[in-house]
Parts: C-alpha cells; sequence; structure tokens
C-alpha cells in the first residue's frame, strides 16, 4: 500500500505498507515519495493512485506547493524507489479545468491503441469534476475532450465533486470507475460510473445513490469531518477491498463481495 501522510507542519509524504491478508499492515518507516521539485514544495506530494504494466509501477499523485495543485507522475520497479516524470496534466490550462488538476486514474489497459486516464480537474464555477485523458507512451497526455465526462449533478450526493478513485475495473460491458463525490457541504461518499469499453468518453451509467458513505465515529470525526475517501482496491478471492481515507486522518478498509 502507497498512503499519503503529513507532518506537524502539514508537509505531505507518501509511505509503503505491506501486508499478508489486505487487512493487517506493517508500515515502512521512512516515506518512499517526499517533495522536492518546485511543484511539490512547502505542501507535499498526495493523492497517489497506483496502476502495473509489464514490470513498471506507475504513479499518479498531486503535486502541491501552497499555490497550485497538479496532477503528476512518476515510475518504479519496486514501489519504493521513485523515478519522477514531471507534471502530466498543468494546473489553470486546461479545456474546461481551468484551475486545480489531481487524482489521475489510469485505465489497465490500452483501448483503441491508446492509454487513457480519468482525472479531476476543477472547472470556473469552483466545481471539481471529472476530465479525460489520453496517451501514446503513458508520460505524454494531452486531454480528450471540451468538458467533463464525469460531470457533478446538482442536488446530489456528488453535487460539489466528483472525481476519480481507483485504477477503473474493465469488463466487456463497460468500464467501472469507482468515483469520489461529495455535495455542496463537502461530506464525502462513494460512487460508481459505467463508460463504454471501446470508447472511454462515453457515459454509459451512472449511480443515484452512493454505494460507501460516512458511518463510524472515526470516518465522520477528523481532520476533515465527514469523509470517506477511495483511493486503492484489490481484487482476492472472491472480494473487493476498497482501501480509503477516513475523515483525512486514518486508513480504512472495507471488503465487498462478487456476486455470480
Amino acid at each position: 500500500m502507497l498512503y499519503r501522510a503529513q507532518d506537524r507542519q502539514g508537509t505531505s509524504r507518501l509511505g509503503y505498507a505491506e501486508s499478508t491478508d489486505g487487512i493487517h499492515f506493517t508500515r515502512r518507516d521512512e516515506p518512499v515519495l517526499s517533495p522536492s521539485a518546485e511543484y511539490e514544495k512547502d505542501g507535499g506530494v498526495e493523492d497517489p493512485r497506483l496502476v502495473q504494466f509489464g514490470d513498471t509501477y506507475y504513479l499518479t499523485y498531486t503535486g502541491y506547493n501552497k499555490k497550485d495543485a497538479q496532477l503528476c507522475l512518476a515510475t518504479s520497479k519496486d514501489v519504493v524507489h521513485w523515478d519522477r516524470k514531471g507534471v502530466i496534466i498543468p494546473a489553470n490550462k486546461g479545456n474546461w479545468n481551468v484551475k486545480w488538476t489531481k487524482s489521475g486514474a489510469i485505465i489497465p489497459q490500452q483501448i483503441d491503441g491508446k492509454y487513457w486516464m480519468y482525472f479531476l480537474g476543477t472547472s470556473a464555477d469552483n466545481k471539481d469534476q471529472g476530465g479525460l485523458a489520453y496517451s501514446a507512451d503513458l508520460l505524454h497526455w494531452t486531454e480528450a475532450t471540451k468538458v467533463p465526462v464525469l460531470p457533478v449533478r446538482p442536488g446530489q450526493f456528488d453535487s460539489r465533486v466528483a472525481e476519480p478513485g481507483p485504477s477503473p475495473i474493465v469488463t466487456p460491458d463497460g468500464i467501472v470507475l469507482i468515483y469520489n463525490g461529495a455535495d455542496e457541504k463537502l461530506v464525502y461518499r462513494t460512487g460508481v460510473a459505467i463508460f463504454d469499453p471501446k470508447d472511454p468518453r462515453k457515459l454509459l451509467w451512472r449511480a443515484d445513490e452512493p454505494i460507501f458513505q460516512p458511518d463510524k465515529a472515526w470516518e465522520k470525526i477528523g481532520q476533515v469531518p465527514n469523509v470517506v475517501f477511495v483511493e486503492g482496491m484489490a481484487q482476492e478471492n472472491g472480494r473487493y477491498l476498497f482501501y480509503y481515507g477516513g475523515a483525512d486522518k486514518f486508513v480504512g478498509v472495507a471488503e465487498a463481495h462478487v456476486r455470480r
């Protein structure tokens, strides 16, 4: 597991932890990614999302310098030693995402000869919405649309934020994207959307109700209250494990069994 942690000054770093059962983890003493580039300094590195192609791990993360948050990329062969590749979706320069960028969820296979990534961008009305980018090499990314592919929905649980979560699941019937939705009170709940397996730009279906929401005391009370924020997911023995932040203070895990 890669996770985000803060020091007493509020600077974020990425830590590493291991588990044999997916539930009980042992943490490495030192972080595996600490802010060093100009686009990370003073704020830190946050929002890790991980995907593997061949023998290389690709890590998308937010570089935050107390001024801008921008979507960045690093690669590794062992998940411990990371090679920065820089900002891949810059802030303030997008088609519709004219402020910050964050949270890149790369689809774990090519579609139509390209790699695809859902990401968060902030539009001019200060809404955080889901966008889409494509790449030929996983290193250089181009926005795929002029508008969000996963927009916020007024009056619903995702009226303020629609932010991609873990790497999507690809099935013959659709690309399943787990995402983090927030309402106007910034209560974060988990949503699910399905995109066309042949065209990641095309939204086929989206749940009207969240599939996961703050319930435990430690999900409701913390650094940022009323938050469950899914960033990692693993499939094992007929179940999916969700790894999520609880109130921006704890890391939790929840499981869902696969229906057959």
